[in-house]
């Protein structure tokens, strides 16, 4: 159906679409579907976060400016046939989401001037020149340690790491966890993956909320009848280890966010 000339759901009409495609839309009101999707190429036998860096994941303590540069000269605003300029999807100080989009330049760092981050969501390329997207690796930090990174050609952020902005509440809904280490996939237990899920409610500690064992060569699917809720402030991070060589690990989680309350203005 359309309107003026824009294009109405059914359901407004008395027939049905499903819920969560009108979340996706956003025709539902206080609702918001978020993807989140990480990679780490080569876990080992410690665990390690779903993050291309490798390593565990560090959140900051305290907001700061980020600073933002690349590997390669062509990835620059004013001469470059790669990325342009760059968004960073994260929250303030007070946890409330914020976005900034920066002019890139090159191996020399740029800064988010005046908007400090305590959080990072997603970093993506915003423009770009002929070559499509960005030519090197997109590193992103606050002066203390590293909390984006941009693989060459990527795009965007690959970490399964969240944080749940203020005022709402993240539920989850689905996960998808995929592995290859180059071992048969009949192989026995001990060269498995574990993939653990943890999060830290604001203030608390963290806490292991769910422990999953995949085949070396295989793929995860779990979707909840009843979404598990995430509180606002909270950190979500994922990590995985591997019982034998080295595993190429991804996992993709998908969340509507709710908002938890909201002023009534009006008669």
């Amino acid at each position: 159906m359309t309107a003026n000339g824009v294009v109405s759901s059914i359901s407004r009409r008395g027939q049905f679409e499903p819920f969560d495609l009108q979340v996706s839309r956003g025709q539902i009101y206080l609702h918001e579907s978020v993807f989140v999707y990480g990679a780490n190429p080569a876990i080992g036998n410690s665990f390690e976060s779903i993050w291309q860096l490798g390593g565990t994941y560090t959140f900051p303590t305290t907001a700061y400016e980020l600073k933002i540069s690349s590997s390669s000269g062509n990835d620059s605003f004013t001469a470059g046939s790669g990325a342009k300029t760059l968004t960073i999807e994260g929250l303030d100080a007070n946890y409330e989401s914020v976005s900034v989009t920066v002019n890139m330049a090159g191996s020399t760092q740029v800064s988010t001037t005046g908007q400090t981050f305590i959080r990072v969501n997603k970093v993506y390329v915003a423009t770009v020149g002929t070559y499509g997207t960005n030519f090197g690796t997109i590193t992103v930090g606050n002066g203390y340690q590293t909390v984006a990174y941009i693989l060459p050609a990527a795009g965007s952020t690959e970490q399964c790491i969240y944080t749940v902005p203020a005022g709402k509440t993240a539920y989850i809904n689905r996960f998808t966890i995929s592995s290859y280490n180059g071992i048969s996939q009949n192989a026995p237990y001990s060269t498995c993956n574990q993939i653990d899920f943890y999060v830290r409610t604001f203030g608390g500690a963290r806490r292991l909320t769910n422990s999953v064992l995949v085949p070396a060569q295989g793929t995860f699917v779990e979707s909840f009848p009843y979404p598990y809720p995430i509180t606002e402030k909270s950190d979500i991070d994922i990590r995985g280890y591997c019982f034998s060589q080295s595993s190429n690990i991804r996992v993709q989680l998908q969340m509507v966010l709710i908002q938890n309350n909201y002023e009534v203005t009006g008669g």
